[in-house]
């Protein structure tokens, strides 16, 4: 292709809006344009990225066994309804209604179409298991839109859904599918991380995320640098070390604080460490009333965790009033010891001596409390954010270490949460009837050329991996209207066409500081320099974007070595 008939509009400035590289560098490179907020116009250098995308989704999905179809953006609600799903998904769904006045849906996920397509068709043991994909475009009505393709409205994915007759057959494509993303996200060129991650609105008990790992992450991941434990910080588990405490024994004495609400103040007044305090959280419960949560003075409430035992999407804490009506006491001076409310303790509360809490009154705490002693919660449980340094979970080794990453996959074991719901059932070898089992499985096309930027650049510009490149090699004629140039350059453009190697020619009558300036800024991985002092000494300048390594290669072998640089993956 050549540059000068090409719509490549690549911009010298930073978008205003632009909060994060791959935003930044797509706009200015030409490939995006905001049509609104978080809906782009994917311009012809990134589509071609994303048919490679998709390529390699298809290519690697076909040959795991699943099956490609497509179905509708819109969805009716009953199909919703008959989930359950309807009233509970919230305002990222986005509702219209039809000139009859039936009520519809811009469909960010398909469980509910899908299940509704087998359970009306599907009727034997014998047609599982089954696995259907399609790579559709999909719509949520994100409250806060950003990070250009990162967080979009509307974005492109890959989503497939299995049935089957059991358990251990859902569980056997669960590892399939695992498998097959971990060969698409290598195949794409990526640093990526499989971690274990919460299922969240979609449900399931088993699940994992795909992370490609970027500074510029919005995912926190705890991972062990020792074993092979990964997960989200939503979901990791907790091991702590063996803590000492205090000396117990001594009796609760109320002291005064005046003023003084977080457990660093205190720490510093008492002139106690923060791990001998016990920290009291108070949050509404999904059935009403109000729940007290424990957590050591140096640890945060994993609220995702709390949302799960709690069973609810979301936990929201009581506000001021609220505490001070139950309580009698603002928050920051809430202790566990005769409070009128029911609760809970993280595991690193149990047995703790000599700690420190809030005296259920202003302006004072509790000192010398003894857990055992003092206070019984209704339960202990894994309530915490795991940080760095905290023992693995599943090894002897290791510590936990902190990685931001960026989700561009998600799989889920659903079982019969949307089967059930929706009467999705088959006869088993005996006649009998059973509800499947299913599995979900997510690969966000869109995003994941974004958070390929986001792992692939430097202060020029991207730096693409060369299997999803728009192009393999950028030529680039210092002057193409002289004639020994021209007749260079379009030779090896000639031969690498000839040979399949897919090419962009920049033709333009631009000045090379600008040539260059642009090839950066695209980020084809190889490009091949034509200049008259090059060619007088019988040599063109191969450079790889992603290192700056150049080499002068003589013209009559510039198409072959050129392929044998792309063939043994050099860029």
């Amino acid at each position: 292709m050549r540059w000068r008939t090409s719509f490549i509009p690549t911009v010298k400035e930073d978008p205003s809006d632009a909060e994060v590289v791959s935003h930044r560098l797509l706009v200015r490179a030409g490939m995006i344009r905001q049509v609104s907020r978080g809906v782009y116009d994917i311009l012809p250098l990134a589509l071609r990225t994303l048919r490679k995308i998709e390529a390699i989704v298809r290519e690697e999905m076909n040959r795991a066994g699943a099956q490609e179809l497509l179905m509708p953006v819109t969805s009716p609600a009953e199909l919703w309804q008959d989930s359950g799903r309807w009233n509970v998904y919230g305002k990222e769904l986005l509702r219209f209604q039809d000139r009859h006045e039936r009520d519809f849906c811009l469909a960010p996920t398909h469980e509910e179409v899908i299940t509704d397509i087998v359970r009306r068709d599907v009727r034997s043991y014998r047609e599982l298991p089954m696995n259907l994909y399609q790579i559709q475009t999909k719509f949520r009505d994100e409250v806060r839109p950003r990070f250009g393709l990162m967080r979009g409205r509307e974005f492109i994915m890959k989503d497939a859904y299995s049935f089957h007759l059991d358990r251990e057959d859902a569980e056997r494509e669960y590892r399939n599918m695992y498998d097959t993303y971990r060969r698409i996200f290598t195949r794409c060129g990526l640093s990526f991380r499989a971690v274990e991650a919460d299922s969240g609105a979609i449900g399931g008990s088993l699940s994992h995320e795909f992370q490609v790992l970027a500074e510029s992450g919005e995912d926190a991941l705890a991972a062990c640098g020792a074993c092979d434990y990964a997960a989200n910080v939503q979901k990791a588990e907790s091991r702590l070390p063996e803590s000492e405490g205090g000396a117990g024994g001594a009796e609760p004495e109320v002291v005064p604080t005046p003023g003084l609400k977080t457990v660093q103040e205190v720490s510093e007044f008492l002139k106690v460490p923060p791990e001998r305090f016990i920290k009291t959280m108070i949050y509404r419960k999904p059935s009403g009333g109000l729940l007290a949560v424990l957590v050591r003075g140096d640890h945060e409430v994993n609220e995702t965790k709390l949302g799960n035992l709690l069973d609810t999407i979301a936990v929201e804490m009581a506000d001021e009033d609220e505490v001070q009506q139950a309580v009698g006491a603002p928050p920051g001076f809430l202790g566990p010891m005769n409070l009128p409310l029911e609760v809970w303790a993280d595991h690193a509360v149990e047995g703790m001596t000599d700690a420190v809490t809030g005296a259920n009154q202003n302006d004072a705490h509790t000192v010398h409390v003894d857990q055992a002693r003092d206070f019984t919660p209704a339960r202990f449980a894994d309530l915490r954010l795991v940080r760095a340094g905290d023992p693995c979970p599943r090894c002897d080794e290791g510590v936990i270490e902190e990685h931001r990453g960026i989700e561009v996959g998600h799989v889920f074991y659903l079982g019969r949460k949307y089967s059930e719901a929706m009467n999705a059932t088959i006869l088993d070898s005996e006649g009998h009837e059973r509800v499947m089992e299913m599995g979900c499985y997510g690969i966000g096309v869109t995003r994941l050329m974004a958070a390929a930027i986001e792992q692939n650049n430097d202060a020029d510009g991207i730096i693409w991996p060369l299997s999803i490149a728009p192009f393999a090699v950028e030529l680039l004629p210092l002057n193409y209207k002289e004639d020994a140039i021209r007749e260079v350059t379009d030779r090896i453009y000639d031969g690498l066409r000839e040979a399949g190697r897919e090419v962009l020619l920049d033709d333009r009558d631009e000045r090379p500081g600008v040539k260059f300036k642009d090839a950066d800024l695209v980020g084809i991985p190889l490009r091949v320099t034509i200049g008259a002092r090059g060619l007088a000494k019988g040599n063109v300048e191969l450079r790889w974007r992603k290192d700056g390594t150049t080499e002068d290669v003589p013209v009559d072998d510039a198409v072959a070595r050129i392929g044998a640089a792309l063939d043994d993956g050099r860029t």
